[in-house]
This record gives structure tokens, sequence and C-alpha cells, in this order.
């Protein structure tokens, strides 16, 4: 069992930062791949970005890469997603997720765990 608990969300204008952190509980935190996931009012959850299971491997949506950076820290059992350069269009509830799979999947419905999400909120 693998629990997640984002935080970090805010409103921020267009062109700032943010960090978000997702916090994890479970053992077998290090066996599970982790991936940010947005869903924007009216539109589909989508894949932001991921990364396996042993933190080499990252993987980004065209649409944040160069701005956006995936990261963990397993000795906190967190994982962090840092914002730059937003954009009002990058306004989401953004979502934790953990696939058991070394590898981060774009498919939401690989994974198995979720967080409640955070509300991000990119002024123009």
């Amino acid at each position: 069992q693998v629990q997640l608990v984002e935080s970090g969300g805010g409103l921020v204008q267009a062109g700032g930062s943010l960090r978000l952190s997702c916090a994890t509980s479970g053992r077998t935190f290090r066996r599970y791949a982790l991936a940010w996931f947005r869903k924007a009012p009216g539109k589909e959850r989508e894949f932001a970005a991921g990364l396996s299971w042993g933190g080499g491997t990252t993987d980004y949506a065209d649409s944040v890469k160069g701005r956006f950076t995936i990261s963990r820290d397993d000795a906190k059992n967190t994982v962090y997603l840092q914002m730059n350069s937003l954009k009002p269009e990058d306004t989401a509830v953004y979502y934790c997720a953990a696939a058991p799979s070394s590898t981060a999947p774009n498919r939401s419905s690989l994974y198995t765990y979720w967080g409640q999400g955070t509300q991000v909120t990119v002024s123009s």
C-alpha cells in the first residue's frame, strides 16, 4: 500500500515558479515509478512528468518540457515537481501517482495509487 499526499500548489503570476511535493508512505516506495498528472477545467487528465523507480529515466509532456523538472528523494520518500516559467495554461489540479513498474508510463490507467491533488493557478 502506498499513500500519496501533495502540497505546494497555489497562485502564481505568469513567468513565476512553484515546487510541488508529494510525500509518500509505504515500504515499497522505491519499487514504484512516479509521475505527475494534471487536470484543467473542462479537459481530460493528462500526463505531465514521470520518473523511473531508480530515478535515472525521466519523461515529460511536450507542453512542459524544458520548464518542469521531476525528481525524487528516496531518503525522504518524496517526489517533487519543479515548475518554472509558468503559463496560464498550466493552471490545473496536479496529481501525484505511483505505478508498480520500473519506468513511468504516460497512461493514467497504469497507475495504482493517487494523491488527492493540489491546485495550481497561474494568472496572466
